[in-house]
């Protein structure tokens, strides 16, 4: 069976275990909790930075959430479409997982690592933050206009559902984004992303910002 080595609170984490729920594939979930140090080995040994999620299936070993999912689509497909088998369509796919990568998650971390090193977030930290991430989201309001929301699961909504959540806890989603503000309550409504909202929820009180009371 599939491994799964990470955590319920990290977004990279929830990338890959929305693929794993949606086409509802059997995997054992190795919690990094500090309680199995032998989890922390193997990952560590896995890739150059030791991070995770990663991927075991058998001898196969696979770090970085976008491969994982690639490597899912490939060996382990089911009902959803993680990647389209146009090969264009499949360019697009992966160009919109980074701008959620790259553009959203990369950039509200900024805070957080901020936050973590020093207690707080610096004015100037939090001004680049806001500056980029409401870029983001308004290129990304403009890009919904030819992506209209549906309840398939695609490597676009792995990607978007934990970037976004955790982002707009940062710098929340403008009134002048209004179809992004719709989609994102859209897909925190969809069934595998609900479950990994669920399941991170009692760990709430360690994100350094502290969490909204809401979501």
């Amino acid at each position: 069976m599939l491994e799964l080595y990470g955590h319920p609170f990290s977004s990279y984490t929830w990338k890959a275990l929305i693929a794993l729920y949606a086409n509802a594939t059997p995997f054992t979930f190795c919690v990094l909790d500090g309680q199995n140090p032998d989890y922390s080995a193997r990952v560590q040994a896995a890739g150059p930075m030791g991070k995770f999620p990663l991927l075991v299936d058998g001898d196969v070993q696979v770090f970085e959430a976008s491969s994982i999912i690639e490597y899912l689509a490939l060996h382990h497909p089911g009902p959803a479409p993680l990647l389209p088998a146009d090969p264009d369509a499949a360019i697009r796919t992966r160009m919109i997982d980074r701008v959620f990568d790259n553009y959203v998650m990369n950039a509200m971390q900024e805070s957080v690592d901020d936050a973590i090193r020093h207690g707080a977030v610096s004015d100037t930290v939090r001004a680049r933050v806001d500056e980029r991430l409401l870029r983001t989201y308004r290129w990304i309001e403009v890009w919904l206009g030819d992506y209209p929301a549906s309840d398939a699961i695609t490597l676009i909504e792995c990607a978007a559902a934990p970037s976004l959540f955790y982002a707009d806890w940062v710098t929340p989603i403008p009134d002048d984004c209004p179809n992004l503000r719709q989609w994102r309550a859209h897909l925190l409504a969809l069934p595998p992303v609900a479950r990994c909202v669920e399941d991170a929820r009692p760990f709430r009180a360690y994100f350094p910002l502290g969490a909204p009371d809401r979501d």
